[in-house]
């Protein structure tokens, strides 16, 4: 299979597996806000957590309630981020944002749910050790730290240098990329190391990725406003790099975390397909 095919199967299997959980909780707007916060999206951290999963020998309806937790947790991040107090965004995924499809307190709240189900998925892996990284990782020493340093880099007299800003994305982008990839090694009790390596070089790309999709991508294939972060006069990668540097960085960082997999030999083709999308995606 393919890995364009592999990533949608993925995708799909999570998704089930998301619709199962919101069929259980009782009809409301919020319900239905969640379930417009779920919807699209490319599923590469629940992928993660799947094949993170699958090299460690984890059953696989253990990996599915991870993957969905961590999607569910990422889903929430976005609903918050695209909220008019945050990036003030009306388009996600190539639909409205939630808080233009429904309102800001709705939003908010399907945010709230969001990550509460996510936690809730989380647990029923029956791993407390699990739950907690997943708590440390989408908390004020991981994502919310990074999307506080993002906001404050707003109004910041001098923009951002480049150790700041990979600072910010360890903890905005990279700290749920990092507990995808470590969920396997969690769970097994098996050494974390080569796939935490991996996930520091992979998350960084991703988000000079990310910096040139805003900087040249089409926002019709990319489902987003794109060149916010120029508008705003706010320090990227591509800002502070170069074009055709941020590129080879991204490169450079993505056969990294290749030779970071090299314990598992070829079981980790899979994983090494992964990073190699990362910085060739369009959206």
């Amino acid at each position: 299979m393919s890995f364009p095919a592999d990533l949608t199967a993925a995708s799909l299997a999570v998704a089930g597996r998301l619709a199962r959980a919101l069929d259980a909780l009782p009809e409301s707007r919020v319900k239905a806000a969640m379930a417009h916060g779920l919807h699209g999206g490319k599923g590469l951290r629940g992928y993660l957590v799947l094949e993170s999963c699958a090299l460690h020998g984890i059953a696989r309806e253990v990996a599915l309630n991870a993957a969905a937790a961590i999607e569910a947790m990422h889903a929430y991040s976005l609903v918050h981020d695209d909220l008019p107090a945050m990036d003030d965004d009306d388009l996600r995924r190539g639909r409205p944002t939630v808080h233009v499809a429904f309102d800001e307190a709705t939003a908010i709240l399907a945010g709230d749910a969001l990550q509460s189900l996510a936690f809730q998925l989380c647990a029923e892996t029956g791993h407390a050790g699990l739950t907690a990284a997943l708590a440390r990782a989408a908390g004020a020493e991981g994502m919310v730290l990074g999307q506080a340093l993002d906001i404050a880099a707003e109004t910041a007299a001098l923009p951002l240098t480049l150790e700041q800003i990979v600072q910010l994305q360890q903890g905005k982008t990279g700290a749920l990329f990092g507990w995808s990839c470590l969920t396997g090694p969690i769970l097994a009790g098996a050494d974390p190391a080569p796939l935490a390596a991996y996930a520091t070089a992979l998350g960084l790309a991703f988000q000079i990725a990310d910096d040139i999709l805003d900087t040249e991508g089409d926002a019709a294939t990319a489902g987003k406003r794109l060149q916010k972060d120029a508008a705003a006069g706010k320090a990227t990668f591509v800002s502070l790099l170069g074009l055709e540097p941020a590129r080879a960085r991204a490169r450079e960082l993505i056969s990294q975390a290749g030779e970071a997999l090299a314990p598992y030999g070829s079981r980790a083709d899979s994983l090494r397909e992964a990073a190699r999308f990362v910085i060739s995606r369009d959206k």
